[in-house]
């Protein structure tokens, strides 16, 4: 059995629906149900004896430690985290108790919990913590993309935050032995994905007749993994990961948000074309940047390619176009999620004058 910690949110949800699905090995989905916490994402799994969902907060110690203790768990995954920055711009409290306070508290659990172990479950332990590109900072044009050895140069508070816990978690191996692995992942996109994010965000408003809002010139560059090839990489390091190492996943698509944007819209043009026969190109528009915005990133993900050879099966446009599929198959869940208290932050943090 292992423990997923924010199992209800996109890549979480993703992962726990791939492992329940090519695993008869059980799963405890612990999630505490923010914004971005969706059950509907899970419910295919409704009574499924190998999932096991739990509401609750990763900074319950008590919570945690009951689970780990009544559930004995070999392995804990950890998603949970506040992941936008806009909304970490806007409100970095959360951000500072989830990803910093939320992975110290949760660190502590499964430490006493391994430790209680006998020798031979110890050994085979493992705490696989699930993390960002954007804790290495932003690169130029030209420069290499990022490795496991780059520097930490975080540039908003939600990637500070997530460089705090990484650095938690490194701290914890080094200190007590931990047998903790680390992933950095690149921008992912696929099923389930908040709409708050670039690639939902614009089909869904293109499907709606909504402008597109793309931040000052959309050349911001950034390395594109679908998702399911993200959970296929997580559960390679699961297995044959070295403890303590670090593993960057990326998708080697690097797209301007520009161009991302402009795939969706010819994607949808053929796929389900405008009733006045114009391209969703005509809806997008430029708003102002947001403060702090990383220029580019890029993973190089050879260590993962040459230790453990995992590759992702995805080209960004047969992901793209798999996603766009989704996300026209499921009106309702679209109308679900973007419901009320959603649209009012989008009004607020995407408004310009042509009025999103």
């Amino acid at each position: 059995m292992i423990l997923v910690t924010g199992g209800a949110g996109f890549i979480g949800s993703n992962f726990v629906l791939d492992w329940i699905a090519q695993s008869d090995e059980a799963l405890i989905n612990l999630d505490k149900l923010t914004y971005a916490g969706n059950l509907e994402n899970l419910a295919s799994l409704k009574n499924h004896p190998h999932h096991i969902f739990v509401q609750g907060d990763i900074a319950d110690r008590n919570l945690v430690s009951q689970l780990l203790e009544q559930y004995q768990p070999r392995a804990v995954i950890n998603f949970a985290a506040e992941s936008h920055v806009d909304r970490s711009i806007h409100g970095p409290a959360d951000f500072i108790q989830t990803n910093v306070l939320g992975t110290f508290n949760l660190l502590e659990s499964v430490r006493e919990y391994w430790q209680s172990l006998d020798d031979a479950k110890r050994l085979q332990f493992r705490f696989l913590h699930v993390s960002t590109d954007e804790v290495y900072g932003s690169l130029q044009a030209h420069e290499p993309a990022f490795t496991e050895q780059h520097m930490y140069q975080p540039n908003s508070p939600y990637a500070a935050t997530k460089a705090s816990s990484d650095h938690l978690v490194r701290a914890w191996h080094h200190t007590y032995q931990l047998p903790v692995l680390t992933t950095n992942c690149s921008n992912n996109y696929g099923p389930f994905h908040f709409p708050e994010k670039l690639i939902p965000l614009m089909i869904i408003n293109a499907l709606a007749g909504k402008p597109l809002p793309i931040y000052g010139d959309g050349q911001q560059i950034r390395d594109w993994l679908y998702v399911k090839d993200h959970c296929s990489a997580i559960r390679t390091v699961l297995a044959q990961g070295k403890v303590g190492e670090t593993y960057n996943i990326g998708g080697c698509n690097e797209q301007a948000n520009i161009e991302v944007v402009k795939m969706i819209c010819s994607i949808l043009d053929e796929l389900q074309p405008r009733a006045d026969g114009r391209s969703y190109q005509t809806q997008i528009s430029f708003v102002a940047d947001r403060p702090g915005h990383d220029k580019r990133y890029a993973i190089d993900a050879s260590k993962i390619r040459h230790d453990l050879a995992w590759l992702p099966k995805e080209t960004f446009a047969s992901g793209l176009e798999k996603t766009i599929r989704w996300y026209l198959a499921h009106p309702d869940w679209i109308e679900h999620v973007t419901s009320g208290s959603y649209r009012d932050w989008i009004k607020q943090h995407y408004q310009n004058e042509s009025g999103v």
